[in-house]
C-alpha cells in the first residue's frame, strides 16, 4: 500500500492568492517537500519534480480597494480553491495563474479557481492580439479547473484566453514534433464563462522562436486529449482544438456551450460535442460526433469527401442529458449548487437557473471535505446526516468507500479531487437510490487490489427514475500512472436509467507503476442495469473486455478506445480459443443495445504479432444496432482482424482505417 506524503503547496497557493488580494508582490511557491522514504520517492519521482521558478513572471501590483462583503461568509475551502473578483488586475490574475498551471502530469496537488461575476482584461487589442495589453491570458494546467460563479455564463467575461498548448518537442522545428503534441494534454477544464478570445503566447513559450501560442484574432486554443471538458462555455469567436503546427491530439469533449465562430479540429483524431452552438465547424480525422448540436456539420460518415472519407456523425437531439451540477453566487451573494434536471430528446444549450430548469441547493446543504483532514468515517458521517458533499482539491484515502444511500445526493469535486483506496476497497459506492449526481471526480486504483472501484448500485438493484437518473459527469478513473494500482473493474453500473456523461476510465500505459503484471485490469466499465446512457464513454488499455454491457436497452453516443499497448505475447491474451478481447463486448443474451460513433484503435508495441479478432462483439439480434464504427492502426505491430464481429476489412501495418457504416 502507497501511503501518500504531505506537501505544503496547497497553504503555500492561498498565500499567493491572499498577497495578490493585498497588492503585494508574487514570490515563488516553494518546492514540494521531499518523500519521507525511498521507496516512497520511487513511486512519486515524476509526481514530486521540483518545479524552478519563471524569471519576471511576477510584478508588483498596486493596492487594491476591499470588495464589500458578500451576504454571508463563505465556507471554508481550504487552501487549494481560490477566488478571483474585479478587484484583482489582469497582471495579477495572470500571475496568480502562472503559480498553478504548472503541475507535473502526476502530481499529487490540485487547483480550483473560481472568477466572481465581473468582467476581467481589456478589449482594446482584440483585432491585434500580438500586440494587446491588459488581457487575461494564461494557460490551463493539469489538475486545473477555472470556472465562473455567474447564474450565465456570460456574468463571467473574460477579454483574452484561458488556453492550452501542445508539447513543444523541437523549438526550433515545430512542425517535426507532432507527437506526443497534444496526446497527453488530460486532466484539465473550464467551465460557466463567457470568453472574447485574444490570445498571446505566454511564459516560456513566447521566447520560443516559432511560439505554440500564437493564434489568429478572435480566436482561443484548447488543445487536449482526455479529461479536459469544456462546459457551459460562451466563445464569443473561433476556437481551434488542436496545435499551431498540426501536433497530434486525441479526443476532447464539449457539451452545453456556445461557440460563435469556427471550431477548427485539425489534427484532432475524434472529437465528441454534446448539446450545444456552433457557427461551424473545420475538419476530422477519423470520429467526429455530435449530439444535439445546433450548427453541426451534416453526416458524411463512410462517403466520400474529396480525396478522402467523411468522419463525420451528427444525431439531431440527445436521447437522455443531464448538465453538470455547479457552484454559482445566487442573486442574494451567496454560494448556491445548480443541480440542472435531465431532459430527453434536447438540443442546444440550456443556461437557464429557473425552478424549471433543475433546482438550488445552498451550499449550506453541502458536508466542504477536504484531503488530509477528512476521512472515509468523516465523509461517510456526514452524508448519513443527510448532508450533500463538496470534494475541494486533494487526494483523498480511504479505507472504506464513500457511501452514497439517500436519493438525490449530490457528490461535486473540484479542482480534480481524486479518491484512492488503502485497503483494496471501492472509493464509492451508491446505494440502491435513485438520482444520485456525482461529477468531477477521480478515482486512482491502489494496492491492494480492488474488486471494483465505483459502484452504481449494488448488485440486482431495481430503483430506479427515469426522469432523474442516477447520473455520472466528469468522472475518470486510473489504474497506474501516479503509482502502482490493481482494479478488477474500474466502474461497475447495476442501477437502472442511469446516465454516464463524460467517463474516461484509463489503465496506465505510462507513468508510474506500470507493466503489465503491475497495473492490472480486467475491465473498464461494465453494465449490468437496464435502460443506461453513455454520453461520452472513453475507455482504454484494459486486459480483458474493456467494456461490457449486460443490460437491455442501453445506448452509446461516442466510444473512444484504445486496446492494450503492452500485451507481452498471443497467448497471454485470449478470450478462450478467440483472439484478444474485445472493446466493446454486448452481451450474448441482449436483445436491444445501440451505439453510435465508435473508435478502436491498435498499437502493440512489444514487437509481437498479436491480433484482436474484433474490436467489437455483440449478439446478431434485430434490436442490436451500430452505426459509424471506425477501426485504426496507430503503429506498432499485429493488429485488429474485424471492425465488428466478423464485418470490416483488418487494419495492421498497410492498412490504418476501416470503416463500417452501419451494422448490422
Amino acid at each position: 500500500m502507497r501511503t501518500l506524503r504531505t506537501t505544503l503547496r496547497g497553504a503555500a497557493v492561498a498565500a499567493v492568492a491572499a498577497s495578490l488580494a493585498a497588492g503585494a508582490a508574487v514570490t515563488a511557491l516553494p518546492a514540494t517537500a521531499a518523500p519521507a522514504t525511498a521507496a516512497e520517492g520511487r513511486a512519486m519521482a515524476k509526481a514530486s519534480a521540483t518545479k524552478p521558478d519563471k524569471p519576471g513572471k511576477h510584478k508588483p501590483t498596486k493596492p487594491k480597494t476591499p470588495k464589500p462583503k458578500k451576504a454571508a461568509a463563505d465556507p471554508d475551502f481550504g487552501p487549494n480553491v481560490t477566488f478571483i473578483d474585479e478587484t484583482w488586475t489582469a497582471d495579477e490574475i495572470n500571475a496568480f495563474l502562472d503559480t498553478v498551471n504548472d503541475e507535473a502530469e502526476f502530481s499529487l496537488d490540485r487547483h480550483q479557481v473560481f472568477f466572481e461575476p465581473g468582467t476581467y482584461g481589456s478589449a482594446a487589442g482584440q483585432d491585434d492580439p500580438a500586440t494587446a495589453t491588459g488581457i487575461v491570458n494564461a494557460h490551463v494546467g493539469y489538475y486545473e479547473s477555472i470556472a465562473g460563479l455567474g447564474a450565465q455564463p456570460d456574468d463571467v467575461h473574460i477579454n483574452g484566453a484561458l488556453h492550452v498548448e501542445p508539447v513543444v518537442g523541437c523549438p526550433n522545428e515545430p512542425w517535426a514534433c507532432a507527437d506526443p503534441g497534444s496526446l497527453t494534454r488530460f486532466w484539465r477544464s473550464i467551465s460557466n464563462m463567457g470568453i472574447n478570445p485574444i490570445q498571446r503566447p505566454v511564459g516560456e513559450d513566447a521566447a520560443l522562436p516559432y511560439p505554440a501560442g500564437v493564434t489568429e484574432p478572435h480566436q482561443m486554443r484548447f488543445a487536449v486529449s482526455q479529461a479536459a471538458p469544456m462546459r457551459r462555455m460562451d466563445i464569443q469567436g473561433d476556437l481551434t482544438i488542436f496545435g499551431r503546427y498540426g501536433e497530434f491530439a486525441s479526443g476532447g469533449y464539449l457539451a452545453n456551450s456556445r461557440v460563435s465562430g469556427t471550431i477548427v479540429s485539425g489534427s484532432q483524431q475524434q472529437w465528441f460535442t454534446r448539446n450545444s452552438e456552433v457557427g461551424a465547424w473545420d475538419g476530422g480525422v477519423w470520429n467526429m460526433v455530435f449530439s444535439g448540436v445546433q450548427g453541426a456539420p451534416a453526416t458524411n460518415f463512410g462517403q466520400p469527401v474529396g480525396d478522402n472519407v467523411g468522419v463525420t456523425t451528427s444525431v439531431g437531439s440527445t436521447p437522455v442529458s443531464r448538465e453538470a451540477p455547479f457552484l454559482y453566487r445566487d442573486d442574494a451573494g451567496e454560494l448556491s449548487v445548480f443541480v440542472p434536471n435531465a431532459k430527453t430528446d434536447s438540443s442546444g444549450t440550456d443556461w437557464s437557473t429557473g425552478p424549471d430548469a433543475g433546482r438550488s441547493i445552498g451550499i449550506s446543504d453541502f458536508y466542504v471535505a477536504k484531503a488530509g483532514t477528512d476521512d472515509a468515517a468523516s465523509i461517510n458521517a456526514a452524508l448519513a446526516d443527510g448532508k450533500n458533499l463538496v470534494l475541494t482539491p486533494g487526494v483523498y484515502e480511504l479505507d472504506a468507500p464513500l457511501a452514497v444511500d439517500r436519493a438525490d445526493t449530490v457528490v461535486l469535486g473540484l479542482g480534480y479531487a481524486s479518491l484512492t483506496p488503502t485497503a483494496g476497497n471501492a472509493v464509492l459506492e451508491i446505494g440502491d437510490v435513485a438520482g444520485v449526481k456525482i461529477a468531477g471526480i477521480t478515482a486512482d486504483a491502489n494496492v491492494p487490489e480492488s474488486e471494483t472501484l465505483i459502484q452504481v448500485g449494488p448488485q440486482g438493484a431495481t430503483v430506479s427514475d427515469a426522469a432523474d437518473p442516477t447520473t455520472l459527469t466528469d468522472v475518470f478513473v486510473r489504474v497506474g500512472g501516479p503509482w502502482a494500482g490493481k482494479a478488477v473493474t474500474s466502474i461497475e453500473v447495476n442501477s437502472p436509467d442511469t446516465l454516464l456523461d463524460h467517463i474516461w476510465a484509463w489503465r496506465g500505459d505510462h507513468g508510474n507503476g506500470i507493466g503489465w503484471d503491475v497495473n492490472t485490469g480486467a475491465h473498464g466499465v461494465v453494465v449490468n442495469g437496464d435502460r443506461v446512457t453513455a454520453t461520452g464513454l472513453f475507455v482504454e488499455h484494459y486486459q480483458e473486455e474493456q467494456t461490457i454491457w449486460n443490460g437491455e436497452d442501453g445506448q452509446t453516443l461516442f466510444y473512444q478506445n484504445e486496446i492494450p499497448y503492452d500485451v507481452p505475447n498471443q497467448a497471454a491474451w485470449m478470450d478462450g480459443d478467440r483472439l484478444g478481447y474485445a472493446a466493446y463486448r454486448v452481451a450474448d443474451d441482449v436483445q436491444n443495445h445501440s451505439a453510435i460513433g465508435t473508435g478502436t484503435y491498435s498499437f502493440f508495441n512489444q514487437g509481437q504479432d498479436i491480433r484482436l479478432e474484433s474490436g467489437i462483439q455483440a449478439p446478431d439480434a434485430p434490436g442490436v444496432t451500430f452505426r459509424s464504427l471506425t477501426a485504426v492502426f496507430l503503429n506498432g505491430s499485429g493488429g485488429i482482424n474485424h471492425v465488428i464481429n466478423g464485418t470490416g476489412g483488418a487494419v495492421q501495418q498497410g492498412t490504418q482505417r476501416t470503416q463500417v457504416v452501419s451494422y448490422p
